[in-house]
């Protein structure tokens, strides 16, 4: 068992459930880390030995959200909200950006789980400054409270921001309609603003590996902590959920696919998750 450290004492996490899988610490074993117990561990096997390619995918995942930081970064973007953000790993967003534009970004990052929570605030405590790289416990379907509070950390609304939402949707239950509350997150976004998506995709023609995400979606429903539901879309579906902001080159591909910094082997189809950057052209 990992040793978890605390932003804030223990007592603030008394809700917290460590009998069962938590989404951000079973991602955070897919990814090597250390931020995990035997219960994470235990249900990230099972899910590999339905669908062994996940751990490739959320590498390459990760791979994405690095590439798209600096691709933001390098475009003039100096404000970041991550929503989802999961436990922090190496190469974190602010990390990206201050690698690209040293000491001009600011970061908030935005996760409902205590456990992540906890994580990002130390991590910013440790490696981050705190002027300028922020931490929230919300929730992605708080919707306009969650954005006063983001606005509240100093996002400014008149200039653009780069908005992420990696690996979430098809974590969040349809029945919410979590496109709805990502419509209005871009509805609040100036000119220029960019969102940075990726997906689970169904559109992979693998009968087999359409059968496995449907059985990993109703572990998760069933067994997680947050109890993360599944909400796995066609590649059509997931471009809907970018409205009528602009895709960039090379527009929604294969994660792999998107900007790669060096040579992917193998099909790229087997991350079976596709990714996007776009960006809103008007107000």
């Amino acid at each position: 068992m990992s040793t978890l450290r605390y932003a804030r004492p223990v007592s603030d996490y008394s809700s917290l459930d460590l009998s069962r899988p938590s989404s951000g610490r079973v991602y955070d074993y897919w990814l090597g880390g250390t931020n995990n117990y035997a219960v994470d561990r235990e249900f990230a096997e099972q899910q590999l030995a339905r669908a062994p390619e996940i751990r490739e995918a959320v590498r390459e995942n990760r791979a994405f959200l690095r590439r798209a930081v600096r691709f933001a970064t390098a475009a003039g973007i100096r404000q970041f909200v991550d929503i989802g953000c999961g436990l922090p790993t190496q190469g974190s967003v602010h990390e990206v950006a201050d690698e690209v534009a040293p000491g001009e970004s600011r970061v908030v990052y935005i996760d409902n789980e205590p456990v992540a929570h906890a994580h990002a605030q130390i991590l910013l405590e440790d490696t981050a400054d705190p002027a300028r790289h922020r931490a929230l416990a919300g929730d992605f379907f708080d919707g306009p409270a969650l954005w006063e509070r983001v606005l509240a950390e100093g996002i400014d609304p008149r200039e653009p921001v780069c908005l992420l939402t990696v690996a979430l949707l098809h974590l969040l239950p349809a029945e919410r309609k979590p496109e709805t509350v990502l419509a209005y997150y871009r509805d609040r976004l100036a000119p220029g603003s960019l969102l940075v998506l990726s997906h689970a995709c169904l559109d992979t023609g693998d009968a087999q590996a359409q059968e496995a995400f449907g059985r990993i979606s109703d572990d998760y429903r069933a067994r997680t902590a947050n109890q993360g539901t599944g909400g796995l879309r066609g590649r059509a579906e997931i471009a809907e959920l970018f409205g009528d902001f602009e895709l960039v080159d090379p527009g929604l591909v294969w994660l792999p696919q998107w900007r790669p910094e060096a040579s992917f082997v193998g099909d790229p189809a087997r991350t079976r998750a596709v990714a996007g950057v776009a960006r809103k052209t008007s107000a």
